[in-house]
């Protein structure tokens, strides 16, 4: 059974993952703006309502890892288990989101484990739980993996066993863009880009080749080159972006998974502490 400070975690990471879901322009990524679209409407208005479905197994991971107390092959597995479940949930509220509840799973039982730890130290603390394997995982490969393998790309959990360096780029940048007077939204949407520019994303390399790859990274280091959302010429090079990735019907879906955890990291001292005055 979880408890308030579990449910705590999962509804952080639940409002990460819609805070990631509200940014706009997001370069061949659903967005606001698809409400006005007829083609797509489902496609986003579905994405934040199953996002929600997530919370529940979430919670359940976050129980797991602090009755468990260590990074076991036990505690992997029985997170694995939990994450195949909570992605059948998913699918029936919606669909969608299965590469946010990777990361977000290991960050949220992450942050159970080790409940002092904080920002990078989380990202720290899942990589003890990604390196071990899941013994229960289904035989057959997945389209990750088997991407991932093709082209030698690290994959989600790749990502997961080197400690998410993309989160950890993606905090840095959300901190670096604060400092300088940058928005919320822009912060955010330049942390996105941080992402996009050097994450192999297997999803990409799945629809558009590692040709595709890199002409979406180069597309994200021009928007932060150009001095990112936070100047004129840089929302130039991101609505050109964005308007090319649409068309070619590309989708970083990796990166804004991850961007969904840095979300998460960086509210950790906000939901700890609405944690301590609720008890």
């Amino acid at each position: 059974m979880s408890s308030r400070e579990d449910e705590t975690l999962a509804h952080a990471a639940v409002q990460a993952l819609t805070g990631q879901l509200a940014l706009a322009p997001k370069p061949g990524l659903p967005d606001p703006r698809d409400l006005g679209a007829r083609a797509t409407r489902t496609d986003h208005c579905s994405l934040r309502w199953s996002a929600k479905a997530l919370a529940p197994g979430l919670a359940a991971m976050a129980a797991a890892a602090r009755r468990t107390g260590e990074p076991t092959p036990a505690l992997r597995a029985e997170l694995g288990a939990i994450g195949r479940s909570t992605e059948h949930s998913v699918g029936l509220a919606g669909g969608g989101h299965r590469g946010a509840l990777w990361t977000l799973g290991l960050l949220v039982a992450a942050s159970a484990l080790d409940p002092a730890a904080r920002s990078k130290d989380v990202c720290t603390a899942a990589k003890r739980i990604a390196a071990h394997t899941d013994k229960r995982a289904p035989r057959r490969a997945s389209r990750g993996s088997s991407v991932s393998a093709k082209y030698g790309a690290a994959g989600a959990r790749g990502e997961a066993r080197a400690g998410f360096p993309h989160v950890r780029r993606a905090l840095d940048a959300l901190a670096g863009a604060r400092r300088k007077g940058a928005t919320e939204p822009e912060a955010r949407l330049d942390a996105l880009l941080t992402v996009m520019s050097t994450l192999q994303d297997t999803e990409l390399l799945y629809t558009a080749g590692p040709l595709g790859l890199r002409h979406v990274q180069a597309g994200a280091r021009e928007v932060l080159e150009a001095g990112g959302t936070t100047t004129e010429a840089g929302r130039e090079a991101l609505l050109a972006l964005d308007a090319d990735l649409h068309a070619r019907a590309w989708s970083p879906r990796g990166s804004a998974g991850l961007l969904a955890g840095a979300l998460f990291v960086d509210a950790l001292p906000t939901a700890v502490s609405s944690r301590a005055q609720a008890a």
